[in-house]
């Protein structure tokens, strides 16, 4: 019975790194400038900075002083900042810390 179920296993899933570097887009969310690997979809990039530009848009429609934008996950940070019409948006994996169990 070992036999089968070692050949019956599910695939481990693959462990992809999260996106890092730099990038900027014009008010029409096409990509001016990147640092950003080649490895990340480019359609992964874009879809960011079209939220991004959708928050500076709102905020503007609100008439809110809004020129930066950061958004902190457990293991990323996006940093944006809008530009005329555009933003530069930054994007930095932070390093998980081990939490003391108690």
């Amino acid at each position: 019975m070992g036999l089968l179920t070692k050949y019956n296993k599910p695939p481990k899933p693959e462990l992809k790194r999260l996106p890092t570097g730099t990038f900027t887009i014009d008010a029409d969310c096409r990509i001016v400038s990147s640092t950003v690997p080649s490895r990340v979809p480019e359609a992964q990039v874009r879809d960011i900075g079209r939220q991004v530009l959708a928050i500076f848009e709102s905020a503007r429609n609100a008439s809110l002083p809004f020129a930066e934008l950061v958004v902190q996950y457990a293991a990323f940070k996006i940093t944006a900042r809008q530009m005329r019409g555009g933003a530069i948006i930054f994007l930095s994996p932070r390093a998980l810390q081990s939490v003391p169990m108690p």
